[in-house]
């Protein structure tokens, strides 16, 4: 394998810690690949909004991937690359999380939708994203600009059962996939973390073999399948670890910083 040039990392459950820190070893782990001369960037379920404040700690200068990749947008947050659910597909997937009697968000580019304040995972989201939601009595003026649609619940095994009822329904009209045990994403079709990978190291003239990724969840496995160097959290499922080629310590004990820590050695060697 090829010395890695540039290493693109998820944010909850990878680069944050479980309360949403990026601790002193992450934030000098990035500096260091910076320092190497390795690129650097992020992906991540959130939205645009929400990546913003990891941008200046983390000396980010490439564009980010939200929405599960499926938007590219420069650190200013101005979008290069836009993409948006097909509007058909956008209300069957609001029909499907209603009959399974989930919470539902949705993000356009630069707003968070909820029709419930309350929601149990509202003030998560809040803290995660440093971003308060939009309170709507209806969604359809809106699924015409939907970049994400999110089922919530803390019904785990009912989100479970929800992806795939909402993958029978969607097809290839959508992509959903859990972010999180408790968050069910639907974004838009032919786009995902794997294919902002790819498109980051085209633009930089990196081969993809050059390339590390970082990650937890099984939105990230399609970043590990583009790269030459996965590396899954070890508070990463069996079945994601089962994906990566080589395996961290876990968000709570610097996974991430112990990841670039083995691969400056590694490029060290030469």
């Amino acid at each position: 394998m090829p010395p890695i040039a540039l290493v693109v990392s998820d944010v909850d459950g990878t680069l944050l810690t479980r309360d949403k820190t990026l601790t002193d070893r992450a934030r000098d782990a990035a500096r260091r690949l910076h320092e190497a001369g390795i690129a650097f960037t992020i992906t991540s379920s959130r939205p645009a909004i929400g990546m913003r404040f990891l941008v200046e700690p983390l000396q980010i200068s490439l564009p980010v991937g939200p929405f599960n990749g499926s938007s590219i947008v420069d650190p200013d947050m101005t979008p290069v690359e836009q993409s948006l659910i097909p509007t058909r597909a956008a209300e069957r997937a609001l029909e499907m999380l209603n009959q399974f009697g989930v919470d539902i968000w949705l993000f356009t580019n630069d707003a968070w939708l909820t029709r419930n304040p309350d929601g149990d995972y509202v003030p998560n989201e809040k803290r995660a994203i440093r971003a308060d939601p939009t309170i709507i009595e209806d969604f359809s003026p809106y699924v015409s600009n939907a970049c994400k649609i999110v089922g919530s619940s803390r019904d785990f095994e009912l989100l479970v059962r929800c992806e795939g009822a909402m993958r029978e329904a969607l097809g290839d009209q959508a992509l959903a996939v859990r972010s999180q045990s408790y968050y069910l994403d639907i974004t838009p079709p032919g786009r995902d973390k794997g294919t902002f990978v790819a498109a980051t190291a085209e633009r930089l003239g990196i081969p993809l073999a050059a390339v590390a990724t970082i990650g937890d969840m099984h939105n990230d496995v399609a970043m590990f399948k583009v790269s030459g160097l996965s590396i899954a959290m070890g508070n990463a499922s069996d079945e994601v670890k089962g994906y990566a080629k080589e395996v961290t310590t876990s968000n709570e004990d610097e996974g991430f910083a112990n990841a670039i820590d083995a691969i400056l050695s590694e490029n060290a060697k030469g």
